[in-house]
């Protein structure tokens, strides 16, 4: 009796396992199933899909997303800030760094009166860093007048625009990707990436 007793138990307890490993089994091919129709971002490699791409584009409007001019809560709205205008918005991976501070910003000084001129009714530059860091980059370089030092202190903007780029061994956190925009009334009509991303090559774009 007791040795009947033991065999119905390990039975009982083999089949409870063959449940459950089952059981797994399935959620495990359904997770990966949703994850390899939907694409998302946090999807396992294996099944990730990416079919659209969420960086902006030409063509695109900007986001309504709120920026840092000068100090935190003094905000500006990027879409409403060209609405209405054209204009040029380019973006650093960080203020005082060499290229940013040596070629990028000075480029888009150098050239204000030109870019104008061409029918530039605004330009932006744009770091992910905080405001009073945007403003004393700004007044270092005597900005004031020529390119408006906006701070994108939340990374909101960048990561609307899929802009991000990680510089955590080099910057300590995520920042932006260099980038310039073309705008008008707040439709990206030119977007240009690394060396397209410096004045000259928005100037011969509002010149078209």
């Amino acid at each position: 009796m007791a040795r009947t007793s033991r065999r119905s138990n390990l039975a009982s307890l083999l089949v409870a396992g063959v449940a459950a490993t089952v059981a797994v089994k399935a959620v495990l091919n359904s997770m990966r199933q949703e994850a390899f129709v939907s694409g998302l971002r946090g999807a396992p490699a294996q099944c990730r899909v990416q079919v659209v791409s969420l960086k902006a584009a030409e063509g695109d409007s900007l986001p309504s997303v709120d920026v840092d001019e000068g100090k935190p809560g003094q905000t500006v709205n990027i879409a409403d800030l060209f609405k209405g205008k054209k204009g040029v918005l380019f973006a650093v991976p960080g203020a005082f760094t060499p290229t940013c501070s040596e070629t990028h910003l000075p480029g888009y000084l150098q050239m204000s009166e030109e870019l104008k001129a061409a029918g530039a009714e605004v330009v932006v530059c744009v770091s992910v860093n905080d405001p009073f860091v945007m403003a004393a980059w700004g007044k270092q370089k005597e900005a004031e007048g020529k390119v408006r030092m906006l701070a994108d202190t939340k990374c909101q903007l960048t990561k609307a625009l899929d802009m991000e780029l990680d510089a955590t061994e080099k910057l300590g956190s995520i920042r932006s990707k260099r980038y310039a925009m073309l705008i008008d009334d707040g439709k990206i009509i030119k977007l240009g990436m690394d060396d397209g991303a410096f004045a000259p090559a928005m100037l011969e774009a509002l010149k078209r």
